[in-house]
């Protein structure tokens, strides 16, 4: 793929073995091709405003490549050179303790519905107004998940995950913030993470507040700091509210589609829709208590009706005027998820043009991406920094 999209031998030979010497592990080979980037994209000093522009967010890890939430697609994003790890999408067990897991609903992502011992506790519940059948991490305790094993979510699009199904369990929170004190020491540099709270009124409501529960864990770990290398998230506003009266890391709050509103919004009766908060008055109410916002890609470049991206929408520069930097999501390799004019093919399993997409967005002044495939996210930075 990268070869296909290079504009020059030379050029395609480099991202050629670069990519290679990424797949099989070698962090420090991306990060040297990448050093032009890190050198002449800052967002400013100290804390978050230090890492590379555009920063690359390895979306659940290097989930294009293993199994999401799980230590070795964390490990797999380090090593391809990630700046940043989302590890992980926080959610409570029955017990109290948070677990890195998608969604609460883990029929998906886990091999539960193979352990007859927890047949009974498939049931049906509302999720934010959706009815939702599966198995539920609040009605089992620790110990129990524990038994489960991690699998592939979506193995239509990503049939060679399945390789790794049943290979990893499903990591704490607490776990995530030893791994990285670990991965620090031995890649002598800072690793940094991108938690989020999942759902937070819902578990609120089950008297499993999530909010509490991170703060005292960062607070344990040395780690709520402004300059910690921990940025939380959350598609609830209020949810950051709360943190930012308990912890002072960086906060981001994340936006879905234009017509959209956030859960906590509809609970508490607030009619405002994403397409409010992504006015400058919006975005300045957001920049009273964080520091940068997520949106979906398409609230950046929006698509037609055949799917093709159009004109970029002012909202990187209302973004910056407001003091925010952007953090969209999520760049993929795989036909399905990529702009209809980046596609090769129908096969959905095929990489199209990931390269060339992930450079437009690029160009329109994001602070940085989150990515299933670091690697390629990491080239088209290389290729976009160094012209």
């Amino acid at each position: 793929m990268v070869a296909q999209e290079s504009d020059g031998q030379g050029r395609g030979t480099a991202r050629r073995a670069l990519l290679g010497a990424a797949v099989l592990g070698a962090g420090g080979a991306v990060l040297g091709a990448t050093g032009t980037a890190r050198a002449d994209g800052r967002h400013g000093s100290g804390g978050y405003r230090s890492l590379p522009k555009p920063t690359v967010i390895g979306h659940r890890g290097a989930s294009g490549y293993r199994p999401e939430h799980t230590f070795g697609s964390y490990q797999l994003a380090l090593d391809m050179g990630a700046d940043v790890v989302e590890a992980g999408d926080l959610v409570p067990t029955k017990d109290g303790h948070l677990v890195c897991r998608h969604e609460p609903e883990i029929g998906g992502t886990t091999d539960v519905a193979a352990h007859p011992e927890f047949a009974d506790r498939k049931t049906t519940k509302t999720l934010d107004g959706v009815a939702t059948t599966g198995w539920f991490t609040e009605d089992f305790t620790l110990a129990e998940l524990k038994t489960l094993r991690a699998v592939e979510r979506i193995p239509a699009n990503r049939p060679h995950n399945t390789l790794y199904d049943g290979r990893w369990e499903i990591p704490t929170f607490e776990e995530v913030l030893r791994w990285q004190d670990e991965q620090t020491r031995k890649r002598g540099k800072q690793v940094w993470i991108y938690p989020e709270t999942k759902h937070p009124t819902y578990f609120r409501k089950l008297g499993l507040g999530l909010e509490e529960r991170v703060a005292k864990l960062l607070r344990k770990y040395g780690k709520d700091g402004k300059n910690a290398p921990v940025i939380l998230q959350s598609f609830e506003p209020s949810s950051m509210q709360r943190l930012n009266k308990l912890v002072d890391n960086p906060l981001v709050v994340l936006l879905s589609g234009a017509s959209s509103r956030p859960w906590d919004f509809v609970e508490a009766g607030d009619p405002r829709t994403v397409a409010d908060l992504v006015k400058p008055e919006g975005l300045k109410w957001i920049a009273s208590y964080a520091q940068g916002i997520g949106p979906t890609l398409d609230l950046v470049i929006p698509k037609d009706a055949s799917g093709n991206l159009t004109t970029p929408t002012t909202l990187v520069a209302d973004a910056h005027r407001a003091g925010l930097i952007l953090h969209p999501y999520t760049m993929r390799n795989e036909n399905p998820f990529l702009p209809a004019n980046f596609r090769k093919g129908t096969d959905p399993t095929a990489y199209g043009d990931a390269f060339g997409a992930f450079k437009t967005y690029f160009a329109t002044g994001i602070d940085g991406v989150f990515s299933d495939n670091a690697d390629t996210a990491l080239l088209a930075r290389a290729d976009f920094v160094n012209g």
